[in-house]
């Protein structure tokens, strides 16, 4: 055996054809693993591109120590893992947030913290890749956050105010097309107001952020500072530094003005181009938000649009946006970290607890009416 097999903890047992069998099964997921990584790799460009390559060959080594265990390539292996599998094609079909929001879930559920012939090092290393897998997937979510937030507040909005809109509307017993005509007014109304919201609400915050980043206003200022006697230092105060940090720092500032003919800058240490970016520019926002919720709110009026009605429209739009709010909810939860199925649940329950609270509304009033 090799010496990296030979670091295997000594408290380990006496190995079994079991063992065997499940280090062949390691060895085939940690291989799959790698070649996720590297294929995640080759659609990114520069450090995220290098920290990918990292992890392949992190897996890679993981991959080594079984090898050096079972003695050598065996003859037979089995197929990966069907969560494995299953990720490794999405990487080549999906975009690459999906997929590493989905491998953030499966690097938090390590297979060594129980597995006696894993080394200290390999079972630390699936913890610390859970981080770093989390962290690139957070690069990937705040510069997706602001267009991202309006389409997905907007879908869900289209679906469940338009369900609740028709139900409320055909509970009361009017004409199929009445219900047609009412859905599709909402479905208008209802974009429109969401792109417009959308377009202020995104143009205030990037209003209001702009109007706090730091400026150089007082860099012609800084020649005419007294080195021990001046406010630079609560400049930088104000911008997050603590007292003794801030005073070195503008030392430093006003020493560097006196020696240098063009004047540095005052901006820093903080600034607020990642904010920006999280908000989203008001345009993409206001497009996005109008689209999807189209796209939400027709959803529930389709079965009046093919001609239904009655019941089987309504349990016909009952189940296309129940199938939706999954749908919807379980993206969320992926992208966000979360577990996909309880996000889908919430979500189906929001939505037809709202339907549900109009429809019996139509109803009272349909009978009150009649």
């Amino acid at each position: 055996m090799t010496a990296l097999a030979a670091s295997v903890p000594a408290a380990a047992p006496t190995p079994t054809a079991r063992d065997r069998r499940r280090w062949a099964r390691l060895l085939v997921d940690e291989r799959a693993e790698a070649r996720l990584y590297r294929e995640l790799a080759k659609r990114r460009e520069g450090e995220e591109r290098e920290i990918l390559t990292a992890l392949a060959e992190a897996e890679d080594r993981h991959a080594a120590h079984w090898l050096a265990l079972l003695g050598g390539e065996p003859v037979r292996l089995p197929r990966p893992g069907v969560g494995t599998t299953t990720l490794g094609w999405m990487a080549k079909h999906f975009g690459w947030l999906f997929v590493l929001a989905l491998a953030q879930q499966a690097e938090t559920r390590s297979p060594y913290d129980d597995e006696p012939y894993a080394t200290p090092a390999m079972a630390a290393d699936e913890k610390i890749h859970s981080e770093v897998v989390r962290g690139l997937a957070a690069r990937g979510r705040r510069r997706l956050s602001g267009s991202f937030r309006a389409a997905v507040f907007g879908a869900n909005d289209g679906l469940v105010s338009n369900l609740a809109l028709v139900l409320g509307i055909g509970a009361t017993g009017v004409a199929p097309h009445f219900v047609l005509f009412s859905g599709l007014a909402g479905l208008l109304a209802g974009a429109l107001s969401m792109g417009a919201g959308e377009f202020v609400s995104v143009r205030s915050q990037r209003e209001l952020l702009a109007a706090t980043d730091p400026n150089d206003h007082g860099g012609d200022a800084l020649l005419h500072l007294d080195l021990d006697a001046n406010e630079l230092a609560l400049v930088y105060r104000t911008r997050g530094m603590s007292g003794t940090d801030a005073a070195a720092r503008a030392r430093r500032m006003i020493e560097a003005a006196h020696g240098l003919d063009d004047l540095p800058a005052l901006t820093g240490p903080i600034r607020t181009t990642e904010d920006h970016e999280v908000v989203g520019q008001a345009w993409g926002a206001a497009v996005s938000s109008f689209l999807f919720f189209a796209s939400g709110a027709i959803i529930p009026v389709l079965p009046w649009m093919v001609g239904l009605s009655g019941l089987a429209a309504v349990v016909a739009a009952l189940v296309l946006v129940g199938i939706s709010l999954l749908l919807t909810g379980a993206t969320v939860g992926l992208l966000s970290g979360a577990p996909p199925l309880r996000r889908a649940l919430r979500q189906l329950a929001i939505g037809y607890g709202a339907a549900a609270i109009t429809y019996v509304l139509g109803l009272v009033f349909g009978v009150t009416m009649g």
